[in-house]
């Protein structure tokens, strides 16, 4: 049977990384860090991937896509795992991430109007005299 028409219990890691799009190495990181659970092995001793795998890859793709770190991840899927999640602890967990994206964002937008403003001094003349060199090379620009 091709690849493509394998059992969601009979997939191979490389069939499990094209149906989620994720890249064979992170799979195999996923499982060395405890992400994602060993597989059971054929009778040949090759990893078999079912649905649960899939849709775990899933989650984990997804939490990382938004931002998630592998120990907020770890923490969400020990919730789910236990199976006697609340929605009060996920959402205690999703509003702290929040307010850490908030936070990069914040950040992330002081470092823009210093660079815009440093930039905008700038010449773009032939001269060494730079104005964004000066703001690097100044320790208390910081």
């Amino acid at each position: 049977m091709p690849d493509d028409h394998a059992h969601a219990a009979d997939l191979k890691r490389s069939d499990l990384a094209r149906m989620t799009g994720c890249n064979l190495e992170t799979i195999r990181y996923y499982e060395c860090v405890g992400l994602m659970p060993d597989p059971p092995r054929s009778p040949s001793g090759h990893r078999r991937y079912g649905a649960a795998h899939v849709e775990r890859l899933g989650f984990v793709m997804r939490a990382r896509e938004l931002g998630f770190s592998m120990e907020e991840i770890r923490g969400l899927l020990s919730l789910v795992d236990r199976g006697s999640h609340t929605c009060a602890e996920v959402e205690k967990v999703g509003r702290h991430h929040l307010n850490v994206v908030r936070a990069k964002i914040r950040d992330l937008q002081a470092i823009e109007r210093t660079l815009a403003g440093t930039i905008s001094r700038c010449s773009g003349s032939d001269t060494p005299d730079c104005p964004l060199l000066d703001t690097l090379s100044d320790a208390r620009a910081q």
